[in-house]
């Protein structure tokens, strides 16, 4: 666990991301088995119909066994999307087993924009959201960008709104000891890594 006492919020960023890109690619893999192992079964994943996951990027665990779990058992899954206007949202869209991907402007994979197959981000069941670090408290340190917080920022407003389940999903290396909260930050339900649920 990574002490923060000292740290800005980017050097924290920094280091942390140091250290997921670090882990060799057999390690990768074996991360994502056991992320697979943790979810794939639980409750909250088995009753969900519509999931929002992410595709790995910049050393992120990677969830595509959970994509490709989720398809097979006939669930709806969704990328986030950029908007091109305003630039700082996203968009939650469904996609297909074998869709088509092509790199957005920071060259994360999404699908090709189609407003038909979007969802409001309050209509899923469930969103795996990636994260660069996470405390024991529901506390989660993006990438900076707020795109989340932004997508999520209705929750701020309504005390009592419940969807979607927010669980982050990280390796066991990126845990914090604490993270400020700003105003905006979404506070998740868990944090689930390869080693179990925080």
């Amino acid at each position: 666990m990574i002490e923060s006492d000292n740290l800005t919020r980017t050097q924290l960023r920094r280091k942390l991301r140091q250290q997921r890109r670090a882990l060799s690619p057999a390690a990768q893999r074996n991360a994502a088995l056991a992320l697979y192992r943790q979810l794939a079964q639980h409750p909250l994943f088995r009753r969900a119909r519509h999931i929002a996951l992410y595709l790995a990027n910049d050393g992120e665990i990677d969830p595509h066994l959970l994509i490709a779990a989720a398809h097979a058992r006939g669930k709806q899954v969704y990328l986030p999307v950029l908007k091109s206007w305003p630039r700082t949202s996203m968009v939650f869209q469904r996609i297909d087993a074998h869709e088509k991907l092509a790199g957005n402007r920071f060259g994360i994979l999404e699908p090709q924009r189609n407003n038909q197959r979007q969802r409001k981000t309050w209509a899923l069941d469930l969103i795996l959201l990636p994260l660069v670090g996470f405390d024991q408290h529901g506390g989660r340190l993006g990438m900076g960008g707020g795109f989340y917080d932004r997508s999520l920022a209705y929750r701020t407003r309504r005390k009592n709104w419940h969807k979607p389940t927010l669980l982050g999903l990280a390796h066991a290396c990126q845990q914090v000891d604490s993270l400020s909260m700003a105003s905006w930050d979404i506070p998740l339900n868990a944090t689930v890594t390869d080693d179990g649920w925080h």
